[in-house]
C-alpha cells in the first residue's frame, strides 16, 4: 500500500530508469568519482587512501529520513551506489533495522530499470530473490542485540550507480519512562554524503529530549565523551523536534574508518495527563496510550530463577552476580522474594517460603550469591517447577497479600541438558504449574540459548523476554530489565469501549502496568458518525479497586487528529515528503502493526495446529494488507540482471504472480489501452478477504489512496476547466493552438518558484467534425527552483525525473519516487502525480490507446491538486485564475433574442454560454460557462501571450509582471 507510502513509500513501487553515468577509462577516476562533499584538497590522505582503494562499490549517498508521529515511527533509508569499474561488480545494500519494526517497501533503481518489492505469504515459493530482515530464530545470534539485519545483493553495470530504497515502521515503546528511537549507522565504508533526519510530532509537548553519543559497541557502558555526536544539530519545539546528523568523510573517518559508527539514539517522553490517557481517533480508528503515574507501588512477590551450569562460568556469572547485588537494594520493604539457582541440581535459598525485605534477609541473600558456583548441565524444566510451586505456595496463604504482583524472573544461557529436553512438554508443565496465578519474565544471555522455548515460556504466562547478547553488558541489562518490571503500579487492568461501537479491538486486558511503560490499543469505529466513544479502565492498586471513565468526543479528536497529521507532514524534513500519505493513516497502521504482532504472538500461544493456523492466516492477511514484511511474509523482488553489453536484462513480459489483485479502484481514472474508461478492478483484495477470520476481512488497498483534485484542468482538445470556489461557478474555454506549440499553464517562478508548461501534438479530425485539426498536450514539463532547481518532463509513455537523480520511470508501472524537491507517484496506465513540498501538487491524467484510430494520439490531461503553496502573483492559462473571484450576469433581451449571459472577470465582460464538458477521462460530467473564440477576454492578454519559447522557459509575464 505504501506510499510512503514511499514515502518512502518511497512506498508504492518505484519502477524506472537511471540514466547512465558517463565516465572515463578505469583507470582515470579520481576523488570526484566519489562526489564528496568536501573540497578534495581538504581530504587527508589516508582518508583519500581508504576510498580509492576500496574495491566494492562506493556509498555516494546515505540518507535516513525518520518522522515519529505520536510514537509511530516511520524511516526511509535512501542509499545511492557506485560502481566506479567498467565490469559489473556485485553491490550488497544491507541496513540494520530495529528488531520489532516491519519492513514496508525495498525498491532498487539500477542500469535503467526499476525492481519494485512485493510481499507474499511466506509458503509460497518463488523462483526470484527474495530479500528480508533475518529472523531471530532459536539459537539465532544475531550482530545485535535489538537489531537484525536486512540484506540484498545485486549486479551493478560498469560505471554506472544503483538506487535502494528501504522503508521500515515501528511503534515505539515507553520503557524507563523514556520513548527510545535508534538508528543503525553502519554502511562498512565512509559514506561521501551521510545525513541522519529525526523528525518527532506529538500533540502532547515532547519532553526529556535527549541524544545519546554513538552507541558503538555491544556493551552500554557510557563513552568518553558523553553528549549528542559531532555535527548533531537539535531543534526543539513544543510538538515538534528535528535531530539532524551529518557528518562529512573527514568526520566520519575520525570516528572509525570501517563505517561502523554505531546506533544513533534518541530518547524522549511526552507530557501526559493523568486519567483515561490519550486517545487519538483518525479515519475510523482510534488508537489509545494509556500510561499513568504518580500512584502508589503494588507490593511484589518475586523469585530469581538463576543459571549455574557450568558454562556460565566466569563473566557471566561475575556479571550475573553484580546485577543481583544492586537488585537486592532496590527491593521495597513491602516485597517478598526468594533466590533459586539450578544446574543439574536445584538449590532453593529459602526453602518453602518467600521471605520479607529486610535488613538481614538482604544480607543473608547476597551470601547466597556471592557463593554461588557453575557447574553441571541445565535443568531448565525443575528449575522451574521449584520457583512455581514456592510461588504458589505462598500465595495459597491466608495472609499474602490479595493485590500484590507475583512474577518469576528467570535467566539461563543454555538450552535444556539434564531432565525433560522437549519444548513442548517444558511448555506444558511450565502451565500447569503456573495455572495463570503469576507471570514469568525470561532472560537468555549468550548464543547458545533457545530463545524461541524462552519467548513462549513468557508469552504464554504473561511475561516478557530479553535477550543479551554474548559480548553486552549483562550486569547493566540485567539491572535494566529488572527496572522496567520491578515497580509495578496496577494489576488486572481491563478497558472497555462503547458496546457495539468498536470492533477488531487489539489486546485489551492486562494482567500488569509496570511504571514508566505504556499500554497501547487499538481498534476500528463501527460507527464514524457518533458524537463520543465511552471508555472505561478498571484495575487494582495495592488494596483499592481503581475505576476511571470518560466520553472522548470523536468529532474533536478527529478534527485534532487532522491537524496532528498536517504538522507532521509539514515538519518532515525534505526527501521524506513521500511518507506523507502513510502518515495520513497512521492511527489505521498503528492498529495494523498491533494487529500483526499480537496474531504471531497467539500463534505462539496457541495449544492446537488448526489455531496456529488460524493465527497464521491471520497475520498473513494483514501484513499482506499493510505490505509488511513480517515472520509469516516474504519481500520477493525480481533479481537483476547485467547483460553481455552493460545493460539490464529488459522486464519480464508477464507480471509477477500475485500483483494482479493491486486495485486501483479508489485512483482516478485514465483511459485504458484500447481507449476506453478503466473499470474498477473488481476482484480488489480477492486474496485478501478469502482469507477466512475476522480481522483479515480487511480489504488490501490500492498502492496510493484516492487524488482528490479540483475540476481546474486542461484537457483533450484541450478544453480547459476552471473551478471559482469562491464564486461558485466553473467556466471553460478552448484553445486551438498549432502542433509543436508550448503554452504556459502555470507560471509562478518569481515566488513559489513553480512554472508548468506543456507542448501540443495534432491529429486530424474525426469523420463529420468541422475542425481541420485537433490538438492535444504530448507532453508537460514542471519545472522548480527552489531549493534547487530539478524538474519532471511527462509523456504518455515515462517520466523524467531530474532530482537528486536523474530517473526515467515507465509509465505503465505503478511507482513512487521523491527527489527531495520533487517527487512523482505514478499509477500504471492511468496518472501522474507530481508533489512540491507539502502544499502544491499537480496530477497528469495518461490517455494510451493500444489500437489507435487516425485521428487518435497518446495524450496527457493535467489537473491542479493542490495550489495553496502558489503566490496570488501566479498566472499562466490555469494559474491567473486560482485567486480570482468572477460573477454571471445576465443582459436585457433584444427583440426575439433570448437573454445572453456575461462573465465579469476583473474589469472585462466576456459573453458566455452553458455547456457540460467530461473531466476525469469521461468519469464526470461538469457544467460550466463556456468562453467562444480562444478564450478572448476571459484572459489575460492574448493567446500567443501564452507561448513559449521551449519547455524549460521559466520567463515572467510578458506585462513585466505575473498579473496586468
Amino acid at each position: 500500500m505504501l506510499l510512503f507510502a514511499l514515502l518512502v513509500c518511497f512506498s508504492g513501487s518505484v519502477l524506472g530508469q537511471l540514466e547512465e553515468s558517463q565516465f572515463g577509462d578505469e583507470t582515470d577516476f579520481d576523488l570526484t568519482d566519489f562526489d564528496l562533499d568536501i573540497a578534495p584538497r581538504r581530504v587527508p590522505r589516508q582518508v583519500k587512501t581508504i576510498i580509492t582503494k576500496e574495491t566494492k562499490p562506493h556509498i555516494q549517498e546515505l540518507s535516513i529520513k525518520t518522522t515519529i508521529i505520536s510514537r509511530y515511527a516511520f524511516t526511509a533509508v535512501y542509499c545511492a551506489m557506485l560502481n566506479r569499474h567498467t565490469a559489473a561488480t556485485e553491490g550488497v545494500f544491507q541496513f540494520q533495522i530495529p528488531a520489532g519494526a516491519y519492513v514496508s517497501n525495498f525498491t532498487m533503481i539500477i542500469g535503467g530499470r526499476v525492481y519494485q518489492s512485493e510481499v507474499r505469504p511466506k509458503e509460497k515459493r518463488v523462483k526470484q530473490e527474495s530479500g528480508r530482515a533475518k529472523n531471530k530464530e532459536a539459537g539465532d545470534a544475531s550482530p545485535e542485540p535489538e537489531l537484525e539485519v536486512f540484506k540484498m545483493a545485486a549486479k551493478i553495470p560498469g560505471r554506472n550507480r544503483a538506487i535502494f530504497l528501504l522503508t521500515y515502521e515501528e511503534l515505539l515503546q515507553r520503557r524507563l519512562g523514556r520513548y527510545e528511537h535508534v538508528t543503525s549507522l553502519r554502511p562498512m565504508q565512509l559514506v561521501s554524503r551521510l545525513s541522519l533526519d529525526v523528525t518527532i510530532v506529538d500533540h502532547s509537548p515532547v519532553t526529556d529530549l535527549q541524544v545519546l553519543p554513538l552507541r558503538n559497541g555491544r556493551s552500554n557502558t557510557s563513552p568518553a565523551k558523553p553528549g549528542p555526536p559531532v555535527t548533531t544539530v537539535i531543534k526543539k519545539e513544543q510538538n515538534v523536534c528535528k535531530v539532524t546528523f551529518s557528518p562529512n568523510i573527514v568526520q566520519q573517518a575520525k570516528i572509525t574508518t570501517n563505517g561502523l559508527l554505531g546506533d544513533f539514539v534518541v530518547r524522549y517522553d511526552v507530557q501526559r495527563d493523568m486519567g483515561i490517557g490519550d486517545i487519538q481517533v483518525l479515519n475510523g480508528h482510534f488508537v489509545h496510550y494509556f500510561a499513568p503515574k504518580d500512584l502508589p507501588v503494588v507490593p511484589k512477590n518475586v523469585v530469581f530463577v538463576i543459571d549455574t551450569s557450568a558454562s556460565m562460568l566466569g563473566r557471566k556469572i561475575r556479571q550475573t552476580k553484580d546485577a543481583l547485588f544492586t537488585i537486592l537494594r532496590d527491593l521495597r520493604p513491602g516485597d517478598r522474594f526468594n533466590f533459586i539457582s539450578f544446574s543439574n541440581k536445584i538449590k532453593v535459598w529459602q526453602p518453602n517460603r518467600l521471605v520479607p525485605v529486610t535488613p538481614l534477609n538482604v544480607r543473608d541473600a547476597k551470601k547466597f550469591i556471592f557463593t554461588l558456583a557453575t557447574t553441571g548441565g541445565t535443568n531448565i524444566d525443575d528449575a522451574i517447577q521449584t520457583g512455581s510451586s514456592l510461588l504458589r505456595e505462598y500465595l495459597s496463604d491466608p495472609d499474602a497479600s490479595p493485590n500484590s504482583v507475583s512474577l518469576i524472573i528467570f535467566l539461563t544461557d543454555g538450552r535444556p541438558t539434564v531432565g525433560e529436553l522437549q519444548s513442548t512438554a517444558i511448555l506444558g508443565n511450565t502451565r500447569s504449574a503456573v495455572q495463570e496465578k503469576f507471570c514469568i519474565f525470561t532472560i537468555g544471555l549468550g548464543n547458545d540459548v533457545d530463545y524461541r522455548l524462552l519467548e513462549r515460556m513468557s508469552l504464554e504466562n504473561c511475561g516478557m523476554m530479553r535477550r543479551i547478547h554474548e559480548d553486552a553488558d549483562a550486569s547493566a541489562m540485567l539491572k535494566g530489565f529488572y527496572d522496567e518490571i520491578g515497580t509495578p503500579l496496577l494489576s488486572d487492568i481491563r478497558i472497555n469501549y462503547t458496546e457495539n461501537s468498536v470492533q477488531y479491538v487489539t489486546q485489551h486486558l492486562f494482567t500488569n502496568y509496570f511504571n514508566g511503560s505504556e499500554i497501547v490499543i487499538a481498534g476500528k469505529l463501527t460507527n464514524q458518525s457518533a458524537e463520543s466513544l465511552h471508555v472505561q479502565v478498571t484495575a487494582s492498586n495495592n488494596d483499592k479497586s481503581i475505576i476511571l471513565e470518560t466520553d472522548v468526543p470523536l468529532r474533536h479528536r478527529q478534527i485534532e487528529m487532522e491537524k496532528h497529521v498536517k504538522a507532521a507532514t509539514a515538519a518532515m524534513a525534505e526527501g521524506a515528503k513521500v511518507l506523507g500519505s502513510v502518515t495520513e493513516d497512521f492511527v489505521e497502521r498503528v492498529w495494523g502493526f498491533l494487529s500483526v504482532k499480537e496474531g504471531l504472538r497467539s500463534r505462539l500461544r496457541s495449544q492446537t495446529s488448526k489455531e496456529r493456523e488460524e493465527y497464521i492466516q491471520q497475520a498473513t492477511n494483514l501484513s499482506l494488507t499493510y505490505h509488511f514484511l513480517s515472520p509469516v511474509t516474504n519481500l520477493v523482488v525480481e533479481k537483476p540482471e547485467v547483460l553481455a553489453d552493460n545493460t539490464m536484462a529488459p522486464a519480464p513480459t508477464i507480471a509477477p504472480a500475485g500483483r494482479e489483485d493491486v486495485s486501483n479502484a479508489n485512483e482516478l481514472p485514465g483511459d485504458s489501452e484500447d481507449g476506453k474508461p478503466q473499470e474498477p478492478n473488481k476482484e480488489a483484495g480477492s486474496r485478501t478477504s478469502s482469507l477466512s477470520n475476522n480481522i483479515g476481512k480487511v480489504q488490501r488497498r490500492p498502492a496510493k489512496k484516492s487524488i482528490t483534485v479540483s475540476k481546474t484542468s486542461a484537457d483533450g482538445d484541450p478544453h480547459f476547466v476552471v473551478e471559482f470556489p469562491l464564486s461558485k461557478l466553473t467556466v471553460c474555454f478552448n484553445i486551438n493552438g498549432e502542433p509543436g506549440h508550448v503554452l504556459r499553464l502555470v507560471s509562478d517562478h518569481k515566488h513559489s518558484g513553480v512554472t508548468v508548461n506543456g507542448k501540443l501534438i495534432g491529429a486530424p479530425a474525426p469523420p463529420g467534425s468541422h475542425k481541420q485539426q485537433r490538438t492535444y498536450f504530448s507532453t508537460i514539463t514542471i519545472v522548480v527552483d527552489r531549493p534547487r532547481r530539478a524538474y519532471i518532463e511527462v509523456t504518455p509513455k515515462k517520466v523524467i525525473l531530474d532530482g537528486r537523480d536523474r530517473m526515467v520511470l515507465p509509465c505503465h508501472s505503478t511507482v513512487s519516487v521523491d527527489s527531495g524537491v520533487l517527487s512523482v507517484s505514478i499509477v500504471g496506465k492511468s496518472n501522474v502525480t507530481v508533489t512540491v513540498g507539502g502544499n502544491i501538487s499537480f496530477v497528469i491524467l495518461l490517455h494510451q490507446y493500444k489500437n489507435p484510430a487516425p485521428y487518435q494520439r497518446d495524450h496527457l490531461g493535467f489537473y491542479i491538486g493542490h495550489s495553496k503553496g502558489l503566490s496570488h502573483n501566479c498566472h499562466g492559462l490555469l494559474g491567473q485564475f486560482l485567486y480570482q473571484e468572477v460573477g454571471v450576469a445576465e443582459l436585457p433581451a433584444e427583440g426575439d433574442m433570448k437573454p445572453a449571459s456575461v462573465l465579469k472577470v476583473k474589469d472585462r465582460s466576456v459573453p458566455v454560454v452553458q455547456k457540460s464538458r467530461k473531466i476525469y477521462s469521461g468519469a464526470q460530467s461538469v457544467d460550466c460557462w463556456f468562453a467562444r473564440n480562444n478564450a478572448a477576454k476571459l484572459i489575460d492578454g492574448q493567446y500567443e501571450d501564452y507561448l513559449m519559447s521551449h519547455m524549460f522557459d521559466t520567463g515572467d509575464w510578458p506585462h513585466g509582471t505575473n498579473r496586468v
